[in-house]
């Protein structure tokens, strides 16, 4: 077994630890995903599929994904992996499934900025036709629990008064700016789920998870870490855009996904939660120079102007206050930021061969 393999393995087996006792609420369930084939969506699949080697009763997975922005592949090869159904499909366009769906999860969506400037019509439509289609479908199938994805993106810029930020923050957001494709979209997205449960009494949770990351992200998608991590290891340097003082938390995937397990298992619905790490805010030329010093040989570090393709109103601060989950849910981030890198480095290091 190679090394990114046993890395994500060591990360199911945590995750499954983590949520302890609740995770037998799923034994002999559907839980349907859509977005199952990005980087949260493969760990989301993989973490049920870990699930069912002890429940008494396996869960029966059905990932949904059209693999505009996700991978075919999964994180690890695991034939001793059953009961899952993995289903080529637009989300915005209604689906039919049979049988029962006892729970939705709905974390499809375009949400590197690299690609939903690329593709911004699909990225409002993923947010907007896409969930009414899932909540339509959770309605049908009367399901337990929906849970939708949304972002820390919605808060846009925050004001310094509301950092960290609870969830009762409205948001600084610009609805015609380059980021408002992805950000009023989740926006809506919120608002259509909302509107479900008090019209309708669809049982829905609602999450903004705070740049979580991980093996199996993408290293030219722009996402922060996995850029400068790469570029490290290509011998190139490690390219800080701005002045480098914009700052951000970052989740080590584990803790976000026990997180959103405890979350759609909750009988607590119509709420939102952030989800994320609200330990070491770091600013990105610190985060830079931390990564930098992670290599055998310590990469330099350089500013440079945001590219002309990346889209403006970047926020400068995002920090999360997570008082609400950690008192309603029990939820308590435990991988520290610099572990978090050297796990996600040991992974490219092993899976691109570098």
């Amino acid at each position: 077994m190679k090394l990114a393999e046993q890395l994500v393995r060591e990360d199911l087996r945590s995750i499954v630890q983590g949520l302890g006792e609740e995770a037998k609420k799923l034994a002999g369930k559907t839980v349907l995903i859509s977005g199952g084939a990005g980087f949260l969506g493969n760990y989301l699949v993989l973490t049920l599929m870990e699930l069912n080697q002890s429940l008494a009763q396996p869960v029966k997975v059905i990932a949904v994904d059209n693999f505009i922005t996700g991978s075919k592949k999964h994180l690890i090869n695991a034939p001793e992996y059953q009961r899952y159904e993995l289903i080529n499909h637009d989300v915005r366009q209604p689906l039919s499934i049979k049988g029962k769906v006892d729970y939705v999860i709905h974390a499809a969506g375009i949400a590197s900025p690299v690609y939903y400037k690329k593709y911004p019509i699909q990225a409002i439509e993923v947010s907007t036709y896409g969930t009414k289609n899932f909540l339509e479908l959770c309605r049908k199938k009367k399901s337990n629990s929906f849970l939708f994805f949304s972002t820390s993106e919605i808060y846009g810029d925050p004001d310094p008064a509301h950092i960290p930020t609870k969830e009762e923050y409205r948001g600084n957001v610009s609805c015609t700016g380059p980021r408002a494709c992805y950000d009023e979209s989740k926006r809506l997205g919120e608002a259509l789920t909302m509107t479900y449960y008090h019209h309708i009494g669809i049982p829905i949770k609602i999450i903004r998870p705070f740049n979580v990351f991980g093996p199996g992200m993408k290293y030219n998608d722009y996402r922060v870490i996995p850029a400068f991590l790469m570029s490290a290891l290509q011998g190139k340097p490690l390219a800080v855009h701005g002045d480098g003082q914009q700052t951000r938390t970052f989740c080590y995937v584990t803790d976000a996904m026990v997180a959103i397990y405890k979350v759609l298992l909750s009988d607590k619905n119509g709420e939102v939660y952030n989800v994320g790490n609200d330990d070491d805010e770091i600013p990105m030329l610190k985060l830079a120079e931390m990564a930098a010093s992670l290599l055998p040989v310590p990469a330099k570090v350089k500013t440079l102007p945001y590219p002309a393709d990346y889209p403006g109103d970047e926020p400068r601060r995002r920090c999360p206050d997570l008082t609400k989950i950690k008192i309603a849910l029990g939820y308590k981030p435990k991988v520290d930021l610099e572990t978090g890198i050297e796990r996600l480095l040991a992974w490219f290091r092993s899976e691109y061969k570098l």
